[in-house]
């Protein structure tokens, strides 16, 4: 039995491959991109480690081609669900007792597997399936997903570190105990590394998964359950589930044993899962956690002393880089009167050299939104703006779904600063900006905490370190995540912890310690070592 006392070192993040002209990790993502785009895969689902098919097949298209078909994969439906949490419920024992730093291992190990074996196939797999071009995908899917399987098992070591203090007659501890119960888990579209970190850090603290993966990322995440389970994740932890996500979700939340839910997606869908747990709160064993990471409205804020270059860079790769498809993507800009020509100028300019496509065409640097619906959806808001006269058109505007769905990056100048498309999440390529008089400022910065009701990610341009200042006092409740002068998204793992509040989420920080804890349910033990053989206290007379 090894009886050490062990702690994992704080680990580096993981290296961005560059993927340069003829480099040899450029030439083993286009072969792996090849060979994927030439097969036609069957998935599975995986209940217990074994696969199961229902023989009701949905498909995974690509969105920049969505002729051609990826894979054909089995849907789930009640009778599945109920047989994923019975398997889970037989895993958790075993899992539970097992040590934790063995859980630990298995976590390392898909790191590993993900960062030397298969970095390839799951970023191929994230380009071909999901639209990104391979910086976004080599960043999402290979990086931040091994960043997260290599901090959790450095930040569950902090967390069972923390024990209460101890008497000379008494001996104190903790014990973190998983929930009482099944995760419920329900991963995106966007992001590999949210649908890989939404399972592994719960099963990481003990506990066992029913996972309904997003149907149009179905690919890339039956390769991360692929690559558990070669890292000796036991059958029965995670249990795969694609399929329909009422189907699924209502079945899994009428279960009495739901112990939480971990969830990456729409509000409405969030909201929708909230009160049907709350309508059937008499049913389970235990108060269900809800823990979820929702829209955005995600803003950057510009000062008059802010320079125009870095401004207009960072407009465009925070508000187009995956077609906008990010929930920290920038979708609305506040720009000072003073600084709006030169921003316009070099804003439109670098967006005439942006080259929409094929991820497979490394030049690329725009793809397809990710389905019909999506970009039926962008549409409607850039039609919208079209036909107000309180709109302008500055770059983009067209979409054309003939053969992929794409849509061309959009730049909105709004004069009104609560035009709809300065307050709903749209989640595709389109930006509006609102200029503002450079007077005002503070008034303008109190109109951006109002005008949404999201609160996910921010930043502020400015070189005037009180002007910057004063934008974080006033916008402290307007963003989780705030940036000085960066684009709003990006955040890494271990260095900036992910997730708003309001209705962008329940903030619990993806990629920090906060989100791992949620996983738990404390249990105090005391031990006496000599107990009272008096029931009178010194006080009282004899």
């Amino acid at each position: 039995m090894n009886n050490a006392v062990f702690n994992f070192e704080i680990p580096a993040n993981e290296p961005v491959l560059a993927y340069r002209e003829g480099s040899e990790e450029r030439m083993g993502l286009e072969s792996e991109l090849a060979r994927q785009a030439s097969e036609q895969i069957e998935i599975p689902l995986i209940i217990d480690g074994h696969e199961v098919r229902t023989g009701r097949l949905g498909k995974v298209l690509m969105p920049h081609d969505h002729g051609h078909v990826l894979a054909t994969y089995h849907q789930a439906g009640p009778r599945e669900v109920a047989h994923a949490i019975a398997a889970a419920g037989r895993a958790k024992e075993r899992w539970m007792t097992l040590s934790w730093v063995e859980r630990a291992a298995i976590t390392l190990k898909a790191a590993e597997l993900l960062a030397r074996k298969h970095r390839f196939a799951i970023n191929a797999a994230t380009m071909l399936g999901q639209g990104k071009h391979a910086y976004q995908a080599e960043i999402d899917a290979a990086c931040e997903t091994i960043d997260f399987l290599r901090y959790n098992a450095y930040f569950v070591s902090q967390i069972y570190r923390d024990q209460p203090r101890s008497q000379v007659d008494q001996l104190n501890r903790v014990e973190y105990r998983p929930l009482e119960g099944f995760v419920f888990t329900v991963s995106p579209f966007n992001f590999t590394a949210i649908a890989s970190n939404l399972n592994m850090s719960v099963a990481l603290m003990g506990n066992t998964v029913v996972w309904k993966p997003a149907s149009a990322s179905i690919l890339s995440s039956y390769l991360l359950m692929k690559v558990f389970a070669e890292a000796g994740l036991p059958p029965g932890v995670v249990n795969f589930l694609p399929g329909p996500g009422a189907e699924i979700g209502n079945a899994a939340i009428a279960d009495r044993d739901l112990a939480g839910i971990h969830f990456t997606g729409s509000n409405d869908t969030f909201n929708a899962m909230w009160r049907n747990v709350a309508a059937g709160l008499e049913r389970y064993r235990s108060y269900p956690k809800l823990v979820g990471e929702t829209g955005g409205k995600d803003f950057i804020f510009v000062h008059a002393s802010a320079e125009p270059q870095e401004v207009s860079v960072a407009l465009l790769r925070g508000a187009f880089e995956y077609q906008g498809q990010k929930c920290s993507a920038c979708s609305r800009a506040y720009v000072p009167q003073s600084l709006w020509p030169a921003v316009r100028e070099r804003l439109t300019g670098m967006l005439a050299e942006v080259r929409m496509g094929d991820p497979r065409d490394f030049d690329n640097f725009i793809g397809a939104v990710i389905d019909e619906r999506s970009f039926d959806n962008v549409m409607k808001y850039i039609d919208c703006a079209k036909a107000s006269p309180d709109v302008d058109v500055v770059a983009g505007g067209i979409g054309d779904k003939r053969r992929g769905y794409f849509i061309a990056p959009t730049v909105l100048l709004a004069r009104d600063p609560s035009f709809v498309t300065m307050r709903e999440e749209i989640f595709g390529p389109v930006l509006t900006i609102y200029v503002y008089e450079d007077a005002d400022y503070l008034e303008t910065l109190r109109l951006c905490d109002r005008t949404s009701p999201y609160a996910l990610t921010g930043s502020i341009f400015s070189r005037d370190r009180m002007a910057a200042v004063q934008a974080c006092q006033v916008l402290r409740f307007a963003a989780g995540n705030f940036y000085y002068n960066d684009k709003c998204t990006g955040a890494m793992v271990g260095l900036q912890p992910f997730g708003g509040a309001r209705a962008s989420g329940t903030n619990d920080k993806a990629g920090g310690p906060l989100n791992l804890l949620r996983w738990t349910s404390l249990r105090t033990i005391k031990e006496t070592f000599l107990p009272a053989t008096d029931f009178r206290y010194t006080c009282m007379s004899r």
